[in-house]
């Protein structure tokens, strides 16, 4: 999924870049454009203020010629008549796109026409100067062209005047707008490849942290291989010393039974509890070792469920050095339960020790399985000392006791022996106890619904 996110990324930071080289391309093309349009307009301007100083330049020499008759003068004014006729055919191209402008410059031609012929009427009339006088109609005739002429040209240079306004706002509207998405886009495509970084750094920092979980693991798993073949051998090596310890006060004990009072026999019966004490202690840590590396697997097979707990409630007797009595009870109308023998051992035999070891002498032990179709049920109840309430938490953890167990021996590694067995087969456990009165396990193991059609 991040991949697809960072490529989709990538690409949007890839088109907003494309698009944002687009747009300042077409910003650079209208920048061009319109300083062309404004220095065609400035140019018009120019012209027309040059058609105009040409105008007045022309009628001054005309003049000038009928007052000192220098031919210089006449020449000048037919050259100045010539570039005024140049300079209109020049503003007439520029101004062919603007229709009210093109008549503008076709009246104002008209009208410089009229006041060339006028400019020539004007010899006879120097020659009569009688006739110039205010009220001669040639006179008027000059003035009005005069001024007709002079608003023609402040038309159209008014006209061009707004028209270069109106495109240096646009044009700088236009760059304000254009600006306004380049930096818009110029942030969106930082916030893209920020984005990409960003993910680009979160799957780089995810798969640092999945090759150092993965070398973590496999540490974990060598180390509980290490653990495993070590308790392994630390169990092969004191297994041997403690059976022989056990067969030989066994010999001792069946050798002197018939020669010493049987009250005499008792360390002979210690030796033997606290080797078997030893031996179930190399078990429990044994067991928790190969949990640890993974190597403790559940592997169900057919019980008779009955037998199986009889034979436990015998073995646990027969070696506890506290005797206690022990109330089994069976209910349910089934015998057989699909169960692993060597876990299931493990976890009855571990709760039923501890609830001899933290009993009173005189109370007893309730032992109750109940099979159902879909479930068997082991529930074992004593009168001891109870598990205080802030502590039935970390029961379950290795080497953790609790404060009222006082001098009573333990290694702290039984309920977690029976966690372990108890998850691999996905059962699950009730804890009720109190402090001074006593505690309750039950233990319930799912069936497959076949167990339903056996007996």
């Amino acid at each position: 999924m991040e991949r697809k996110w960072i490529t989709a990324s990538f690409c949007l930071a890839l088109l907003l870049l494309g698009l944002i080289n687009l747009i300042s391309y077409q910003n650079a093309t209208q920048l061009i454009h319109s300083a062309a349009q404004v220095k065609q307009t400035s140019d018009l301007l120019t012209a027309l203020t040059s058609v105009s100083e040409t105008l007045t330049d022309s009628e001054a020499r005309r003049w000038r010629y009928f007052l000192l008759g220098d031919r210089t003068e006449l020449n000048a004014y037919h050259q100045a008549m010539q570039n005024l006729t140049f300079q209109l055919e020049e503003l007439r191209q520029p101004l062919s796109d603007t229709p009210a402008q093109q008549q503008r410059l076709n009246l104002l031609e008209t009208l410089i026409q009229q006041r060339q012929t006028l400019l020539e009427q004007s010899a006879a009339l120097y020659e009569q100067p009688t006739l110039l006088s205010a009220e001669n109609p040639w006179v008027a005739q000059t003035n009005q062209n005069q001024a007709q002429i002079r608003r023609i040209i402040t038309e159209l240079q008014n006209e061009e005047e707004q028209l270069l306004q109106s495109q240096v706002e646009q044009s700088r509207a236009n760059s304000q707008v254009r600006m306004a998405i380049e930096n818009l886009g110029t942030i969106l495509a930082f916030v893209g490849l920020l984005g990409v970084y960003i993910l680009l750094y979160r799957q780089m920092f995810k798969r640092q942290q999945s090759e150092q979980i993965q070398q973590k693991l496999a540490q974990e798993k060598e180390l509980g291989e290490l653990k495993l073949q070590f308790f392994s051998m630390v169990s092969h090596e004191f297994r041997t010393p403690l059976s022989v310890i056990v067969g030989s006060a066994q010999l001792l004990q069946e050798n002197l039974k018939r020669l010493v009072e049987p009250s005499k026999l008792k360390n002979l019966l210690q030796i033997q509890a606290s080797a078997k004490l030893m031996t179930q202690l190399l078990n429990d840590i044994l067991t928790l070792a190969r949990a640890d590396a993974g190597k403790l697997q559940c592997k169900p097979e057919l019980l008779e469920v009955q037998f199986l707990c009889l034979n436990l409630v015998e073995d646990i007797q027969l070696f506890s050095e506290q005797p206690r009595t022990i109330k089994f009870h069976k209910y349910g109308t089934r015998t057989y339960a699909y169960l692993d023998e060597k876990l299931i051992y493990s976890i009855l035999s571990n709760l039923l020790s501890n609830a001899i070891k933290y009993s009173p002498p005189e109370s007893s032990i309730n032992f109750t399985v109940i099979c159902e179709p879909n479930a068997v049920i082991f529930e074992i109840r004593d009168q001891g000392i109870g598990i205080p309430e802030e502590e039935q938490a970390t029961i379950f953890e290795p080497f953790c006791r609790g404060r009222n167990v006082g001098s009573a021996p333990g290694s702290g590694l039984g309920m977690a022996v029976v966690k372990r067995c108890l998850d691999l087969h996905q059962g699950k456990l009730l804890l009720e106890s109190q402090v001074g009165i006593g505690t309750t396990f039950t233990i319930r193991i799912s069936q497959p619904d076949k167990v339903g059609f056996l007996p």
